[in-house]
């Protein structure tokens, strides 16, 4: 049942009184006679993220519409911090609503990226914390941290986030947790047989050489007997497509292409700073898909970690060829569960859009449990199929496979997604997740750049490991 909101009390500057559809009427009744013609002025029904700041006497006050009930998702409270005056707000609403969540979204929308910015804008807008605990503000505070680290990465341009940066990133993330982690360089890739991430990044020289990047974290008093957890990311710095060059337009957007080695830092940084009981591993190939006279060719055959012979038919399916060789060696680690985070294909955007993530998995219990938690968290995923029917498109006449499948299959993600499958380790659950993050349409609280996306519910996934 719904329960009116009453206007309290309070001596705060700023208050906002965020109000569901159905409860409009009988909180404009407790208004004083002009708030509520202020209000009925600007025609305020409670719509979703409908936004009025009404004058007083006292200070600021402001009105928030939530839409109706059934339909409430905390990230309406996202759009705020780029839209109410800067001060402390003070929230009143139902409290039957989840504190964490709305407090989280509003972090994730008072985000900002301002390296490149001569100078940037003074002042925020907070929302009153006083009420929480210490270890809930603590957990906020983590939760919207690692976001923004996934952003930050994403959002740096190559000039300052090539493989050597990438790999330093994941040297800071792993000091900071005092975990291990081992870089290979160059052509030490092939004496160390990670030969796929070294043809897709031999080409970009050697200030910007390819690597394979490592970390491996316990927690304080961790034994064998916890679960082996194996995150994998897309770190391809700059991707031109190769030698099957992409046009302007396409490479516009480049830099983002190492948004799956951003996501998969930034959980583990979240699952090392929160001491989840886990061993994990984290692997990441840094590479930059450049051009040169030693540019990996179409019609190539690479040899990958796995033993699997590559057709090379086109360039610009790099990623697929440096993830083969990171889930062969997570292979190598018995998992009990293998993630891999990739802007794999523009084929998973015309399927679902930039917003809601396909995720490919073949374990029915990881599935559900994963589309519960996307549900939960706000957190958009949505499960493709791993269609065997399409399969035959990624044979090759002479290899093992192809990297680009026969255009009869169209599928394109699905059809990467088992690409990946055939090195995917046989122990414990796999999933693939062919992410965008990046926001194409500017909006209050999701300004057009950097997204991180399914990090919310995949740490919920892992929680319960």
């Amino acid at each position: 049942m719904s329960k009116p909101i009453k206007t309290p009390k309070t001596t705060a500057e700023h208050t906002l009184f965020a109000v569901f559809e159905e409860d409009v009427a009988a909180a404009v009744a407790s208004l004083t006679p002009v708030q509520a013609a202020y209000l009925s002025l600007k025609a305020f029904t409670g719509k979703a993220g409908a936004l009025v700041i009404v004058p007083d006497e006292t200070g600021v006050k402001a009105w928030l519409g939530l839409g109706p009930r059934a339909a409430y998702t905390p990230m309406t409270f996202r759009g705020l911090p780029s839209q109410l005056p800067k001060g402390t707000w003070t929230l009143i609403y139902d409290k039957t609503l989840d504190s964490h969540a709305i407090h989280v979204a509003w972090g994730l929308g008072a985000y900002a990226f301002t390296r490149y910015k001569s100078a940037a804008a003074s002042g925020e807008v907070r929302l009153n914390d006083a009420h929480l605990s210490e270890a809930e503000r603590m957990s906020i505070a983590i939760e919207v941290r690692v976001h923004s680290l996934a952003r930050d990465l994403v959002n740096t341009p190559a000039n300052d986030m090539g493989p050597a940066d990438i790999e330093a990133a994941a040297r800071q993330i792993a000091q900071t947790h005092n975990a291990d982690m081992s870089v290979i360089y160059g052509d030490d890739l092939l004496k160390e047989n990670y030969p796929a991430v070294h043809a897709v990044g031999r080409a970009a020289g050697s200030d910007h050489q390819p690597c394979f990047i490592e970390i491996s974290w316990k927690p304080a008093g961790g034994d064998e007997t916890l679960p082996v957890i194996v995150l994998i990311g897309k770190g391809v710095a700059f991707d031109t497509g190769g030698l099957n060059i992409k046009g302007g337009s396409g490479m516009g957007l480049m830099k983002k292409d190492m948004g799956g080695a951003a996501h998969a830092l930034a959980l583990a940084d979240w699952v090392m700073t929160t001491q989840l009981p886990v061993r994990l591993h984290v692997l990441i190939p840094a590479v930059e898909n450049a051009i040169s006279g030693n540019a990996f060719r179409p019609g190539d055959i690479i040899a990958s970690r796995a033993g699997l012979s590559i057709e090379i038919g086109n360039t610009d399916a790099e990623g697929r060829l440096i993830l083969a060789d990171a889930l062969a060696r997570a292979s190598e680690l018995a998992p009990a569960l293998t993630l891999d985070f990739a802007t794999l294909t523009g084929a998973a955007r015309v399927a679902l859009g930039p917003e809601v993530i396909p995720f490919y998995t073949d374990d029915e219990d990881v599935a559900r449990r994963l589309e519960v938690a996307a549900i939960a968290q706000y957190d958009p995923l949505w499960r493709m199929p791993l269609w065997k029917g399409y399969d035959p498109a990624l044979d090759s006449d002479i290899a093992d496979l192809r990297n680009d499948p026969a255009g009869w299959a169209q599928g394109g993600s699905v059809t990467a997604a088992l690409f990946l499958q055939r090195f995917a380790p046989k122990t414990g659950a796999w999933v693939h997740f062919d992410i965008y993050a990046w926001n194409p349409r500017g909006r209050a609280g999701w300004p057009v750049g950097a997204e991180a996306q399914t990090l919310r519910a995949v740490y919920q996934l892992l929680k319960s490991y």
